[in-house]
């Protein structure tokens, strides 16, 4: 039997594991860290349990057919529940819109702040929803190795939507300002600002408004932990600690990969951990030079805080945006000046309100998260300013002091990504979606001088 090795244990490498072992290879993964899922790990803290990265489930679709490849089901694995609302979107003080479960309710708030808007939302939810059947049809599970893959009757007829960008097409008909801030905030998850996204990446609404917003019962840990299950089913072999420190090369292929501990040998390589980290350890047969991956357009890094509360949460969701200040300007720093933010947008989490089991009982899990430019310096000081500044901005918008509730708190930012995830620059979310980081311009998921080492993950086709 052929033998699989698998770099990193996020979902990009699971699936690889996955597909690799139906295929009958026998596959072992290496994951650096001391527990499987890759940013989908998740932290206990006395009896408290915070997912480390990913909290927005969207795209059901996407994992139903993940798991009907091997003759499963999602719900073999673990358990979804749809999210009513699925998010509140928080302008000031007693200022919110909150995002409801269906198309319908939301085009209906939609008109009642913007006479005439509920229209122009339904026709733009059609449009995007043919986008989102075309981008899972003809493009998302393309290998990224040809431009004859982006070509079909039906990406023909929408050349324009890959020329025009989302805010153009947003603005041309939504006049509301927050109207405006709540159709493109699906665009963050792509990685660069709406002005610089094309219009095609409005499928993402769809994702939003069309399929909704779910909550995986465990957090999104239990995701990674589903795969897992469902690869080791397969045969799949898994290690933790084993953080992979070389990579040996020979006529053209790989022939081994090693760890502190031990060399494993085999017939194919997939590597899932950072590319850029991984082209670090193959020296003079990388795709790509250092010079290269600091030309591109990442998308964000950010300052993340996992907090535990003595007491329940009174006036927020399980999902917060506070869109209370400038969304362009906190966009520019992150992308155009790349410094720290004045006055940013932030996300509030708090998992605990759908899922008990994250915590004792009365008590209350928050993740708070604030997108920043890569390459930042970040440092306790910054970390804990950022802080105050979450805790002020809601306070000032809902009247709720969360300061004397709070048991203990953790933060993570730049160097934590980097020293975790060897995250390239420290980014968040991988390479920013923009047109010329799109499908065959992304980095090649096939080395161009190993014959047998391969890519995939966030910096690779498709992307986040």
């Amino acid at each position: 039997m052929k033998k699989a090795i698998i770099i990193g244990c996020g979902f990009s490498s699971l699936s690889a594991a996955c597909y690799l072992a139906k295929s009958g290879f026998n596959v072992t993964v290496l994951e650096k860290n001391e527990q499987l899922g890759g940013r989908a790990s998740m932290m206990e803290i006395d009896e408290f349990k915070f997912d480390m990265g990913p909290s927005w489930y969207w795209m059901p679709d996407v994992f139903e057919r993940f798991f009907a490849d091997f003759g499963k089901s999602v719900s073999e694995y673990y358990t979804l529940e749809k999210l009513s609302p699925a998010y509140r979107v928080v302008f000031g003080k007693n200022d919110f819109i909150d995002i409801e479960d269906t198309p319908e309710k939301i085009i209906q708030t939609f008109e009642s702040i913007e006479k005439g808007s509920g229209k122009h939302l339904k026709k733009f939810m059609s449009e995007s929803q043919e986008n989102y059947n075309i981008a899972m049809k003809d493009l998302v599970y393309q290998p990224g190795l040809s431009v004859t893959e982006l070509v079909s009757w039906e990406t023909a007829k929408r050349l324009g939507l890959f020329v025009k960008n989302i805010s153009q097409q947003i603005r041309k008909n939504i006049k509301n300002p927050k109207l405006r801030s709540i159709l493109e905030f699906p665009v963050l998850f792509l990685g660069a600002k709406p002005k610089d996204t094309p219009a095609f990446y409005n499928f993402m609404n769809y994702a939003d408004f069309g399929l909704g917003t779910w909550y995986p019962k465990g957090g999104f840990n239990a995701v990674a932990l589903g795969m897992v299950k469902l690869a080791k089913e397969l045969g799949v072999d898994f290690k933790t600690n084993a953080a992979v420190q070389s990579i040996q090369t020979e006529k053209g292929k790989v022939v081994s990969v090693s760890t502190e501990k031990e060399t494993f040998a085999a017939d194919v390589f997939v590597s899932g951990a950072d590319y850029a980290h991984t082209e670090n350890l193959l020296k003079n047969t990388r795709n790509y030079s250092d010079e290269s991956w600091k030309k591109k357009t990442f998308a964000p890094s950010s300052l993340l805080y996992y907090v535990a509360f003595d007491k329940k949460v009174e006036t927020l969701e399980h999902h917060n945006l506070f869109f209370d200040t400038d969304f362009e300007q906190h966009a520019e720093e992150i992308y155009d000046t790349m410094t720290f933010p004045k006055s940013p947008l932030f996300y509030a989490n708090f998992s605990s309100k759908t899922d008990s089991s994250l915590c004792p009982e009365g008590k209350e899990i928050g993740f708070f998260l604030i997108p920043i430019a890569v390459d930042l310096e970040d440092s306790e000081e910054i970390h804990e300013h950022y802080f105050n500044l979450i805790l002020d901005r809601i306070k000032d918008s809902t009247g709720e002091d969360l300061r004397p509730k709070i048991l203990f708190k953790k933060s993570f930012g730049t160097q934590d990504f980097k020293n975790r995830y060897n995250s390239c620059r420290g980014n968040a979310y991988g390479l920013a979606n923009t047109l010329m980081q799109t499908s065959v311009l992304r980095p090649s998921i096939r080395n161009k001088k190993l014959d047998n080492f391969f890519y995939t993950g966030q910096l690779t086709v498709p992307g986040p």
